[in-house]
């Protein structure tokens, strides 16, 4: 029988883990790559999934060879973004799960590589539950000297709510995150979306198909 680490505090990435944001993202995406005959598929956003949009923009431009610059593909897709993002759904069992563990006084955190700005439009439909979290980490946040895969964003989230790093459980859907996660000296849940090789999960400590499987005794945390 597997052993599973004992757990005490949580932290959870955002996009394709708490809401559905990501097919947002791709539709987006596609929109404005296929001015330029290009097609925005699985090869190229599975190397973009949880990475800074600076970072993963420049992949993008470069992977499809685009003729514009990274900046200016941003500044486009972000105000396309925005609008979509106000009405994205949670993802199953995101809500249940986070308020069973605030219910029961685990310290919970999000971070997000989502800048501050488009992380409120994403929860602005979902602040009831969003609202339980002791912190928010963006990443945007001045103390995140790094993206994912560097592990500054979850030390810093872990940090905001006292978490000891070998007690501390992540949940992430992208291959970044769960690197991040590793590098931070933490646990890692991960949640990849159907269309990811889940070859690129093997080091983490469980793979689910969706939130709704989890069973948060196995860690030690209150169950359901």
């Amino acid at each position: 029988m597997t052993q599973y680490p004992h757990i005490t505090s949580v932290l959870f990435d955002v996009d394709g883990l708490l809401l559905d944001t990501e097919s947002i993202y791709t539709e987006v995406t596609q929109s404005i790559v296929s001015e330029f005959g290009k097609t925005f598929d699985w090869s190229i956003k599975a190397n973009m999934i949880g990475r800074a949009e600076m970072e993963s923009s420049r992949y993008l431009v470069e992977a499809l060879e685009l003729p514009i610059s990274a900046e200016e593909y941003l500044e486009r897709r972000n105000d396309m973004l925005k609008a979509g993002f106000a009405t994205c759904r949670a993802m199953p069992g995101a809500e249940a799960l986070i308020r069973h563990l605030d219910s029961r006084s685990v310290p919970i955190a999000v971070a997000t590589s989502s800048t501050r700005e488009l992380f409120n439009i994403k929860k602005s439909g979902h602040t009831s539950w969003f609202d339980l979290f002791e912190h928010t980490v963006t990443g945007d946040d001045p103390q995140v000297k790094q993206a994912k895969p560097a592990p500054d964003i979850f030390l810093t989230a872990g940090m905001k709510i006292d978490a000891v790093p070998e007690n501390t459980l992540i949940f992430e859907d992208a291959p970044s995150g769960l690197a991040a996660g590793e590098a931070a000296g933490m646990h890692v849940v991960a949640v990849p979306d159907p269309n990811m090789d889940k070859a690129r999960y093997d080091s983490a400590v469980m793979i689910l198909d969706s939130l709704e499987s989890f069973d948060p005794g196995l860690f030690g945390l209150p169950s359901f």
